[in-house]
């Protein structure tokens, strides 16, 4: 009990000093400074001890009847409301103090951050975030809050190749990623937010990176480098995530995969290295410009692509039956990479494969992941973007089948 009123006295603290240094002084001070934030909390804390819940709701209510009060005999040149709101929900984290102490301090301490970041939020909306940012912010909550509930999460469409639910998290997917690099950008500057952002978003998909950096090169030539050297660099983040996968499926065939992951891991880090030195030397800073945080368009086709590429596959396996693990594997690998070495692996871990035998169907699937990674590049950034991303995609393939084949030889 005592912790819990310490907890509910330090929240009262806390607020109450950061409305002290904002109170001001004379008659036109705020009604509420330190004293009156310390004593609010530990009345909501005693309320709860005392009569619970039930006197909670009474001296809440008294609180707000005595900040209505204050508001209007003090604040007819102020229409603020921050110190009245502040206050009321005080007395409810002082009374949530004695029942979840660690949730009420965390609490007190957003709302003390909110309080205290008062210019830096206003100077943040009124002069940095722009309409058109504000209006993608928008779009991209709707996409996410709105739409994506509403979309059945079931196989549809030809082959049952379909499902609208996941087709459409790859559209928030790449709009999410775009408005990273965005950021990051506007952050940073081309030179250092977009291989950043790149490398970061190659961990949740390199696939959509790449679509998402060919969109960004193709509306803002003047960060070609950095969107080049982020796209490059997320195939890095594929490696490394696809050797984690492995040896969370099968320690074995993370061993017998070392030469074929680490061959394609260097070209990708070198190619990526290369591009990323080049945007760093670039000095132009016209690239931080304000504009769009992302292009729906885009995000959208990127989607239709991948919807045509799942049907694909989905024919081939219906062509091809289920024989041949390296067939499978080439055949999952047009949409995801990663699906195809978690499969194999998982046959590998069973005993249904042997660890050697899944020399061949990785890189198979690694190679027609980079088919896509190729169409998407071309369609997404236009000439000059994919002339500079599929060498370095095609440089990472042969160098993983060179590794493979140098596994296999030395046995």
């Amino acid at each position: 009990m005592l912790l819990n009123l310490a907890v509910a006295l330090g929240i009262g603290l806390l607020i109450g000093a950061e409305r002290e240094r904002r109170k001001g002084s004379g008659p036109s001070r705020s009604p509420a400074g330190l004293r009156t934030f310390a004593v609010t909390s530990l009345a909501g804390a005693i309320s709860v001890l005392v009569g619970g819940e039930m006197l909670l709701a009474v001296a809440t209510a008294g609180i707000l009847a005595l900040t209505t009060v204050a508001y209007w005999r003090g604040h007819s040149n102020d229409p603020g409301l921050t110190t009245e709101i502040a206050l009321t929900a005080t007395v409810l984290l002082g009374g949530l103090a004695m029942q979840r102490p660690a949730l009420a301090g965390g609490i007190g301490v957003i709302i003390a951050v909110l309080l205290a970041a008062r210019s830096r939020l206003h100077q943040f909306v009124g002069r940095i975030l722009t309409e058109a940012e504000l209006h993608d912010a928008l779009i991209f909550a709707a996409a996410t809050l709105v739409v994506l509930p509403l979309l059945p999460d079931r196989a549809m469409g030809p082959y049952g190749a379909l499902n609208p639910r996941s087709i459409w998290l790859v559209v928030i997917l790449v709009m999410a990623i775009s408005a990273a690099g965005y950021v990051a950008v506007r952050g940073l500057g081309a030179r250092f937010g977009l291989p950043l952002a790149g490398f970061a978003a190659g961990f949740i998909s390199s696939t959509a990176t790449i679509g998402a950096m060919g969109g960004r090169a193709a509306k803002q030539s003047d960060v070609m480098t950095g969107a080049v050297a982020g796209a490059v660099l997320s195939t890095v983040a594929t490696i490394v995530q696809m050797a984690l996968v492995l040896g969370t499926t099968s320690m074995a065939t993370l061993s017998s995969l070392a030469a074929p992951l680490l061959c394609a891991g260097l070209a990708a880090g070198i190619y990526g290295a290369v591009l990323t030195s080049l945007a760093l030397r670039q000095t132009a800073e016209a690239d931080i410009q304000s504009g769009r945080a992302f292009s729906l368009w885009t995000a959208l086709v990127f989607a239709a692509t991948l919807s045509a590429v799942l049907v694909a596959c989905a024919a081939l396996q219906d062509q091809f039956g289920e024989n041949g693990v390296i067939v499978a594997a080439a055949v999952a690998g047009f949409a995801d990479t990663h699906a195809a070495a978690i499969s194999v692996a998982s046959l590998v871990a069973s005993g249904k494969l042997s660890a050697s035998d899944a020399l061949l169907p990785i890189p198979a699937g690694l190679s027609t992941n980079t088919i896509s990674k190729t169409v998407l590049a071309a369609t997404s950034g236009g000439r000059a973007f994919a002339l500079r991303v599929i060498p370095g995609l095609l440089l990472v393939a042969v160098a993983a089948w060179v590794g493979g084949f140098y596994r296999l030889i030395a046995g």
